[in-house]
C-alpha cells in the first residue's frame, strides 16, 4: 500500500529512516540494534524488514546476526511491501463502535470478509478501513491484529498507528485482551469448563483445523448461559486466538456449534436449527487497555437479528 496524498507523515512513524549506529550499540547483532533503535516495533516486524532487505548497513543488506560497532550508516525502508497496492479502499459501510487516534473498535456484520485472501479480493473489511481512514494505508493489514470468520459477527479492534499496533499485538500474545463469544451448541452443556486442545491443520483435509498435537496451544473457557431441548447457548472466552478455535474446541468436545458448515452436525432434527445458514457464533465483549493511555477500556455488542430470532423460535418453543 502506497502512502496516499492527502495523507501527512506527522500523521504517523516515518516510512524511511537514516541514522548512524550510535556508540552504545556496539557488538550487538543487527536485529537487536534495531529492536533497541526502534522499541515501538515489534521483533517480528524488524525480523520483516530484514530479511525483505529494506534494512542496509553501509550500503549493504546484512543478514540478522551480523554485528555492528558504531558508526556504521543504517537505512531503514518501513513503507509496507508493494504488493500490498492491490489492496484498494472500497466505500463499504462500517459499524463503528469507538474510535480514537489510536485504535478503531468495528461491529463486523455476518458476511463481511476481514482480510483479503483467495476467491475474496475485494469487499473485505480491509478495504473498508482503507477507506474510512486513508491513513491506515502505512499500517501494515491496514491495523488489521485479530480477525473474525466470515460467518462471525461482532467486536474487532483495529489499530491506527504502528505503534498501537505493536501494542495491541503483545496484549494478545500476553492473553491480556478479553474476547468473550455467545454460541449456539448442540447437546446439553452440563457446567462450566476448559478446553486445552493444540489446534492446527486437519492432517488430511488441508482446509480444515483440528486439534493435533503438533498444533499451537489453544486455550476455549465456557459456561452455559442457557439450556433448551437440543441445544446450550454458551459464553465462551477466549485464552489465545487460533482459527476456528471456539468451533473446533467446541466440536471436540461433542458440542458442535449450530449452523455450522465444517466441524457441525448435518442434520439435527429440529427444522428450526437446521434452517439457520451459518456458524451460530457472535464474539459480543471485548476489552483491552488502551495502547496509548493504558486505561480499561470494555465494548459489548447486541446479538444480530438472525442469532436473536433463532433464540426467540427456541424459546417460544419451549414455552409451549
Amino acid at each position: 500500500m502506497n502512502e496516499p496524498d492527502d495523507y501527512s507523515p506527522q500523521d504517523a512513524a516515518p516510512l524511511h529512516h537514516r541514522l548512524t549506529i550510535p556508540a552504545d550499540c556496539a557488538g550487538l547483532r543487527v536485529d537487536q540494534a534495531l529492536a533497541r533503535l526502534f522499541p515501538s516495533h515489534s521483533r517480528s516486524r524488524l525480523q520483516g524488514w530484514l530479511k525483505s532487505g529494506r534494512v542496509s548497513l553501509d550500503g549493504d543488506q546484512p543478514d540478522a546476526k551480523f554485528k555492528v560497532w558504531g558508526g556504521e550508516s543504517l537505512e531503514v525502508d518501513a513503507a509496507p511491501p508493494p504488493e500490498a497496492a492491490a489492496e484498494a479502499p472500497e466505500d463499504i459501510p462500517l459499524v463503528v463502535v469507538h474510535e480514537d487516534e489510536e485504535i478503531l473498535v468495528i461491529d463486523k456484520p455476518v458476511g463481511l470478509v476481514v482480510h483479503p485472501g483467495s476467491g475474496n479480493w475485494s469487499g473485505t473489511l480491509l478495504n473498508a478501513l482503507l477507506h474510512h481512514a486513508p491513513q491506515l494505508a502505512a499500517v501494515p493489514r491496514a491495523g488489521i491484529v485479530h480477525r473474525l470468520d466470515k460467518d462471525t459477527s461482532g467486536l474487532l479492534v483495529v489499530a491506527k498507528t504502528l505503534e498501537s499496533q505493536t501494542a495491541l499485538v503483545r496484549q494478545l500474545q500476553a492473553r491480556t485482551v478479553r474476547r468473550h463469544y455467545l454460541a449456539l451448541v448442540h447437546r446439553a452443556v452440563a457446567g462450566a469448563g476448559m478446553v486445552e486442545a493444540p489446534i492446527g491443520r486437519h492432517p488430511t483435509q488441508r482446509t480444515r483445523m483440528a486439534v493435533v498435537q503438533s498444533g499451537r496451544a489453544a486455550v476455549t473457557r465456557y459456561r452455559p448461559r442457557e439450556r433448551f431441548a437440543r441445544v446450550t447457548l454458551v459464553e465462551c472466552q477466549l485464552e489465545t486466538g487460533r482459527t476456528h478455535q471456539i468451533r473446533v474446541h467446541m466440536a471436540y468436545i461433542g458440542h458442535p456449534l449450530v449452523g455450522d458448515a465444517t466441524y457441525g452436525l448435518r442434520r439435527s432434527g429440529s427444522p428450526v436449527l437446521d434452517a439457520f445458514a451459518r456458524q451460530a457464533l457472535h464474539a459480543f465483549r471485548l476489552g483491552l487497555l488502551h495502547p496509548a493511555s493504558g486505561a480499561e477500556m470494555t465494548w459489548e455488542s447486541p446479538l444480530p437479528e438472525d442469532f436473536e430470532a433463532l433464540l426467540a423460535s427456541l424459546r417460544e418453543e419451549s414455552a409451549s
